[in-house]
């Protein structure tokens, strides 16, 4: 699922947040030899909150990750936490980037970053671009996706020094009621359905299977796939893992491949594609691949449409104070409503 991505810097100008001349300085003195000669930096757009650059110095390219300008609460966007997971996933058969390095002077950039390997790869955000691959290798990439989830899950966080890296106990009840009080930090209109869809999760809470590493917002567009055979060539975007329910990526990723039938909506889905599995194929090849129980798998779903309303009606609530920028914003309100109902709906299924 994606929005439209913010315009760019001016060809040619350092995007802001990253000084190329100050990074170079760091990475000569943290890492001689790595960097060849002077660094150039791209934004990669279509980020949704922590920014990330393509930097290269003619010859080799690497990645680096720092939190949005002007952020307030570190814990929202700790790189420490982004660079120790891939770094401990970095070993085992999830495919990461290969880490390099972790700044967290903030005197370098403004900021803590990390410098990763530059993946060859796309990552496809909408039914339009899976086009060009067909349905068969359209088909082929979306159950990839679900495989790498599967090895994700399969991983001991003891093993690869993650054990401490999250609070599993009570991990259902606590995600609720945080995005519950996202929910109040943003009412500002009344939401028909949204409190009762709220209460009946809340009544509904199934049992979590033993916790695993959970990305967090594990989807198509958050992956790189590349090669002759579409593989899973990195998972990005790891800024919401912990430990937890390992089931709460499965139900996003039903949502995510659900298709909306939006027209001329901001927000997208890859649903539409010739060729993607159904939401029962997704479910029923991670049910087989990771030997889990997924029997409730309508409540995990049902959480994610309501983990989405409460981001969407964030972000219309930041538009009607003037507080975002870019086309699309003024849609993402009647928006809120259609994921409220997907949710209901769901969790009634169940």
């Amino acid at each position: 699922m994606s929005t439209v991505p913010p315009v760019g810097p001016p060809a040619g100008s350092a995007p802001p947040g990253l000084d190329p001349e100050r990074l170079r300085a760091y990475l000569d003195r943290e890492r001689p030899g790595l960097v060849g000669g002077p660094l150039t930096v791209r934004l990669i757009e279509g980020g949704r909150s922590n920014l990330t650059y393509d930097v290269t110095d003619g010859r080799a390219r690497w990645v680096v990750r720092r939190p949005p300008l002007g952020h307030v609460l570190a814990t929202a966007h700790d790189m420490k936490r982004e660079f120790r997971v891939i770094s401990g996933l970095h070993p085992t058969r999830v495919p990461v980037p290969t880490p390099v390095l972790l700044c967290e002077d903030v005197e370098v950039l403004g900021a803590p970053f990390y410098v990763m390997e530059f993946v060859e790869g796309k990552p496809y955000r909408t039914s339009q671009e899976l086009a060009p691959l067909g349905p068969e290798r359209t088909h082929a990439a979306v159950l990839g996706l679900v495989d790498t989830l599967v090895e994700l899950h399969a991983v001991d966080p003891e093993a690869v020094g993650l054990g401490d890296f999250g609070r599993p106990e009570g991990f259902l009840d606590r995600q609720l009621r945080r995005w519950g009080k996202q929910l109040d930090a943003s009412r500002n209109r009344d939401l028909p359905g949204i409190d009762e869809l709220h209460a009946a999760l809340g009544r509904a809470l199934p049992d979590s299977p033993a916790p695993t590493v959970v990305h967090g917002d594990y989807r198509l567009d958050n992956v790189l796939i590349g090669g002759e055979g579409d593989e899973i060539r990195a998972v990005l975007d790891w800024e919401m893992s912990t430990l937890g329910d390992p089931l709460t990526d499965l139900g996003l990723l039903v949502m995510y491949g659900t298709e909306l039938d939006l027209p001329d909506s901001p927000i997208t889905t890859t649903a539409s594609a010739a060729g993607h599995p159904t939401a029962d194929e997704i479910v029923a090849r991670y049910a087989a691949a990771s030997g889990r129980d997924v029997s409730a798998v309508h409540w995990y779903t049902a959480f994610a449409w309501f983990k989405l309303a409460v981001i969407l009606e964030g972000i219309h609530y930041r538009y009607t104070l003037g507080q975002t920028v870019g086309a699309g914003f003024d849609r993402i309100g009647e928006l809120v409503p259609v994921f409220i109902q997907h949710g209901l709906t769901t969790l009634q299924k169940g």
